[in-house]
């Protein structure tokens, strides 16, 4: 793409800014994504709800344990906008630099343990077309969570299976921090899609 579908908002919109507000905490920055959501603000508002719904820590399923999973599927997906905010807020919520550089390489890690794994192996599973989770996937991904949590990990696996669209589609632009990021942590990534 030579542009963004649609180009994000710059606005002064009070609303607006109590969303952004939001996202200074998880990335230190709110996403192109959501000031394009806002041109529909039931969209941004449905959104945000749900992100708040499927990020609240219920059981051990902890914040960068989330934002890892959401990186694993941006990366099944290609999403490059998302594996930049996902690995940047891995980072912000607790990641070290060999998790977030091992990250793709988890299976051969010491720096994950079998229940992050499990967790992982079922993200690229459900994260690819057509999906792939079977009795092998669920069998050890229920050894080491319980129902809600299984719930919890879908649900963030889903999560970003509506942002990749969403900012793949609309070529979303990338921001400088996000940007930052991928080029510390992300391997042979090419964000050229949504740079302008």
């Amino acid at each position: 793409m030579n542009n963004a579908l649609v180009n994000p908002l710059k606005s002064d919109d009070k609303e607006l800014n109590k969303l952004i507000e939001f996202y200074n905490e998880t990335l230190g920055f709110c996403p192109n994504s959501i000031k394009t959501m806002f041109m529909r603000p039931p969209i941004a508002y449905a959104f945000i709800n749900l992100n708040k719904a499927v990020m609240e820590n219920k059981g051990k399923v902890t914040s960068k344990l989330k934002r890892l999973i959401g990186y694993l599927t941006s990366t099944v997906t290609g999403c490059n906008y998302c594996r930049a905010h996902t690995i940047r807020a891995a980072e912000r919520y607790g990641s070290n630099k060999d998790q977030l550089y091992e990250i793709w390489d988890f299976r051969k890690s010491k720096k994950f343990n079998k229940k992050e794994k499990a967790a992982f192996e079922f993200a690229i599973a459900a994260s690819s077309i057509p999906n792939k989770v079977d009795n092998k996937i669920s069998s050890e991904l229920r050894k080491h969570w319980d129902d809600g949590e299984i719930v919890e990990i879908l649900g963030v696996i889903s999560l970003f299976g509506f942002l990749n669209r969403w900012n793949d589609s609309m070529g979303t632009p990338i921001e400088d921090d996000a940007l930052e990021s991928g080029n510390i942590y992300i391997k042979d990534w090419h964000p050229d899609k949504h740079i302008y």
